[in-house]
């Protein structure tokens, strides 16, 4: 069914587009995993991993690698389309018909904002194909380390779990706290603090605590308790040794809540934040690059390939740094975590208003 606002030149201007974002947004990944697969196959041959393993382990990371490349495909389809638009004259005889710039690229957008969507649908799938992917490599069981130190991670139902010192050999724990936050009666918030914890039966016994349970009704209350099992508790210690829980491994909900309950014990979380905003940011990354590129690549109209290609790839290693830079800062604490997050998408979009705003019409 055509639609009856969508012109013959806007299908055109979108499929130029498209072909060479699909091409990109695919091509990356694949070159991503050629190279990688090369530095390390002999690392996961080392460790007898099948090859159905390692194959499904790349099939994991697909997600991971496609969440940052998806601005950089947006990019090279913007400016590989119009440089393609200009050298052909077409955007000159859109003009001439009567078709500003600003509507010729409303295609260009429209495949911009469908790239956002995409990249924050990848954004709430990665979290759970990253853990496949370093669960099926099986990363830390090699490093030979029986005890891991201060450390926390999200569970399932909004849980989330502070550690003092795990023991993997004995199946111990110390120093324990479990935070659930709930809403209502039904569904209270409750923070469980013990200070051991043993795991038997594929399930974990918490000594020595306390619970405090916190309604939104009333008053909350707690009680201590010598012994309680946790039946909801169920990593195993093998499991939490090479669990990390990074802030790639959590979606956008978990790690809010991660952050929150971080904040309660009075951790700093400067870097978590950042890593929170950045799973917005980049996707939003895909509209704010196309108003960047699409003047850019007008300015020359017999660079060809080659000229595209320096302009891409120039934007997507100065951006990649400008994420870099502002993380580490944001991390820190020196300028507020989400300001640091988005900072490179304001610089980028002011320099790609400026060039539209030059641009003639």
């Amino acid at each position: 069914m055509r639609l009856p606002f969508v012109k013959p030149l806007d299908r055109y201007v979108f499929g130029e587009f498209w072909k060479i974002f699909v091409v990109t947004a695919l091509g990356f990944p694949v070159i991503t995993i050629i190279i990688d697969l090369t530095d390390h196959l002999q690392t996961y041959l080392q460790r007898n991993l099948t090859p159905q393993a390692i194959a499904l382990s790349y099939v994991y990371w697909v997600p991971r690698s496609m969440f940052m490349v998806l601005p950089a495909a947006v990019l090279f389809a913007t400016v590989f389309s119009v440089s393609g638009f200009t050298r052909h004259s077409e955007i000159t005889a859109a003009k001439a018909s009567g078709t500003s710039f600003f509507r010729f690229i409303r295609p260009i957008m429209v495949g911009a904002l469908l790239a956002t969507g995409l990249d924050l649908g990848i954004s709430e799938v990665m979290p759970a194909a990253n853990r496949a992917h370093n669960d099926l490599l099986a990363e830390d069981k090699f490093k030979g380390q029986n005890q891991r130190y201060n450390f926390a991670f999200a569970g399932d139902l909004g849980r989330v779990y502070k550690i003092g010192t795990l023991n993997r050999v004995l199946g111990t724990a110390q120093s324990v706290q479990v935070e659930r936050r709930g809403k209502g009666p039904d569904y209270p918030t409750y923070i469980i603090a013990a200070d051991n914890a043993k795991y038997a039966d594929g399930r974990w016994t918490l000594n020595n605590g306390s619970m405090h349970i916190f309604t939104d009704s009333g008053p909350g209350y707690s009680f201590a308790f010598r012994s309680m099992r946790d039946n909801e508790f169920r990593s195993q210690p093998d499991e939490m040794m090479s669990r990390a829980h990074l802030p790639d491994e959590m979606r956008y909900g978990e790690l809010s809540r991660f952050i929150t309950a971080m904040e309660r014990s009075g951790t700093d979380v400067n870097e978590w934040k950042v890593e929170r905003a950045l799973k917005i940011a980049i996707p939003v990354t895909c509209i704010i690059i196309a108003l960047f590129g699409a003047p850019l690549a007008t300015s020359n109209q017999r660079g060809g390939a080659a000229y595209g290609i320096a302009i891409s790839l120039a934007t997507t290693v100065t951006f990649l740094m400008a994420v870099q830079v502002t993380k580490a800062v944001g991390g820190t604490g020196i300028m507020p975590p989400d300001f640091a997050a988005w900072l490179p998408n304001a610089m980028f979009a002011v320099v790609g208003l400026a060039l539209l705003a030059r641009v003639r019409t």
